[in-house]
């Protein structure tokens, strides 16, 4: 008798061998009708029908678009009863990705982000379906790998170790912000960096799935991200980013709330060019409109309670003027409390330390709302005894000369209300040396007439008893747009107002971003 059974277990065992060609083309048919704008190759499949299991090996999905490289591997995927539910009379399925590598470079990108068709009518629920006839309740992920590669192949995005685990899927319709299924998924980020995420979600919400969850994120190397943001004139060498809160994200609800955000070691500039100053120009309309859209947006809480950027460089690099100059302060400490996209969380705080061209002690502080009608902050900035000499492809590209000596300080108070600004800038200049034999012999007889009368010029504008040079502008008026978001008008603010007010001794006309009244000029 046993051996009749054990006979007829090993006849059941082989003869599902011979059903496995004719299930895996079945399969691959199947799941290849299901999909859009992408397709599968499924080279082996195994039903084993004692544990009523299906084995997929090297499942292979590809973009029919930029079919290479292939967008994921599945090296084994393994589908059956979830056997606690079965016990429970329900029939549900427990899926296992031993090992997944996905992988989307970027013109793989931009083509799904130009595909008409939706992601949730990509049909990758159905395609899933056509593994395992009974709904999926378990997803689990082990050691899984996805990697995206920008404009630099030797810079990849990648997460390894990926590890998921999405319980109670195939739950019933749940209320608003209440989600019946636990996740969990944790891995390493670009090789230093870890993450962690902890949450529920609710996988039938309807016209897509809702979760929320806590999130942690450690020694993130920003570096990696360089060839991204570079689209948008920004460069970045180093920089470590640490955070941790809580997102959530459901098709009526989103909140991305952090509790510390946390970057350090970081350089970055913003660098002009001629080249891109058109397209600099509509990208600053893209922010704007992206800013009025979610400020005091219902169903959107974007918030951070305290955002701190520390011992990096920030800098501004203007390629558009001859000479290029860099101006930047190193290193620079900064703290940000309370920032959100909503007015009734009340206004966000800023302080800053740093030291201007690496040289002058230097502080900021502001105080701003989110923007209703337009800007609203107040902001007070303070430069002390700047080495001069660090500032002279500053003063080429605006004043055609350089300094030998001398120390640059800079000061302003201003307000923004409803459109109106109010405040002042003043500079000053103290010990100013602009020419020098020694230093200027290989310049030209006309180089060296023009930067002596800059210095005579200087000289006649001297405070005396202290030897210093200083301009005061008041502004006051409208801005150019009342609407301009807080950003905008700080970054004209110190586009226009500080670099035009940088020389002494010439008549120059301060431009904020407004069109009427013309501040006015005074040498105390």
């Amino acid at each position: 008798m046993v051996g009749t059974f054990l006979g007829l277990l090993v006849l059941v065992v082989i003869a599902s061998f011979f059903w496995d060609e004719p299930l895996r083309r079945d399969m691959e048919e199947r799941m290849n009708a299901s999909l859009k704008g992408y397709s599968v190759l499924l080279p082996r499949a195994h039903f084993n029908l004692i544990g009523m299991s299906v084995d997929l090996t090297n499942l292979t999905v590809r973009q029919q678009a930029h079919p290479e490289p292939p967008v994921a591997v599945f090296p084994k995927l393994h589908a059956s009863l979830q056997w606690r539910e079965l016990a429970r009379l329900h029939l549900v399925a427990d899926f296992l990705f031993d090992g997944p590598r996905i992988y989307v470079n970027l013109p793989q990108l931009e083509r799904e982000i130009e595909d008409p068709t939706p992601v949730k009518d990509k049909g990758w629920q159905q395609a899933l379906e056509q593994i395992y006839p009974f709904k999926i309740n378990l997803l689990r992920v082990r050691n899984g790998e996805v990697t995206y590669i920008d404009t630099d192949p030797k810079r990849p995005l990648k997460v390894t170790g990926l590890a998921i685990r999405a319980d109670n899927i195939r739950n019933i319709h749940s209320r608003d912000h209440v989600y019946p299924s636990p996740v969990h998924a944790e891995g390493t980020i670009f090789g230093t960096g870890r993450g962690a995420l902890d949450g529920h979600a609710d996988f039938l919400a309807e016209p897509f799935p809702g979760f929320h969850a806590l999130v942690r994120l450690q020694q993130v190397p920003l570096d990696y991200f360089r060839p991204m943001v570079a689209r948008s004139n920004l460069t970045l060498k180093g920089g470590v980013l640490d955070t941790d809160g809580e997102v959530e994200h459901s098709p009526k609800v989103t909140l991305l709330h952090l509790k510390n955000l946390t970057i350090s070691n970081l350089r970055a500039d913003f660098v002009h060019t001629a080249a891109t100053a058109a397209e600099e120009r509509a990208k600053e309309e893209t922010v704007k409109r992206a800013a009025k859209k979610s400020s005091n947006r219902p169903g959107t809480l974007l918030k951070v309670d305290e955002f701190q950027l520390a011992r990096s460089d920030i800098g501004f690099v203007n390629e558009a003027k001859s000479p290029a100059y860099r101006v930047f302060v190193e290193p620079v400490d900064l703290t940000i409390t309370n920032l959100s996209n909503h007015f009734s969380e009340g206004p966000a705080v800023a302080r800053a330390s740093g030291k201007f061209m690496g040289s002058g002690p230097a502080t900021a502080t502001a105080r701003f709302r989110p923007d209703t009608e337009g800007a609203d902050f107040d902001l007070k900035v303070s430069i002390e005894k700047t080495d001069l000499t660090t500032m002279n492809n500053l003063l080429r590209a605006y004043g055609k000369f350089d300094v030998v000596a001398g120390t640059f300080s800079f000061y302003t108070e201003l307000q923004i209300a409803k459109g109106q600004i109010t405040g002042y800038v003043k500079t000053l200049f103290a010990d100013m040396k602009v020419y020098d034999k020694r230093q200027d012999a290989d310049k030209s007889f006309f180089r060296k007439a023009y930067e002596a009368i800059v210095g005579g010029v200087a000289k006649l504008l001297e405070n005396r008893p202290r030897a210093e040079v200083a301009t005061v502008a008041d502004i006051s008026g409208r801005v150019d747009n009342p609407r301009s978001n807080t950003w905008q008008v700080i970054g004209r603010l110190i586009e226009n107002a500080f670099f035009h007010a940088i020389l002494p001794g010439f008549d120059r006309e301060i431009s904020s971003p407004r069109k009427t009244p013309t501040p006015r000029a005074r040498t105390p």
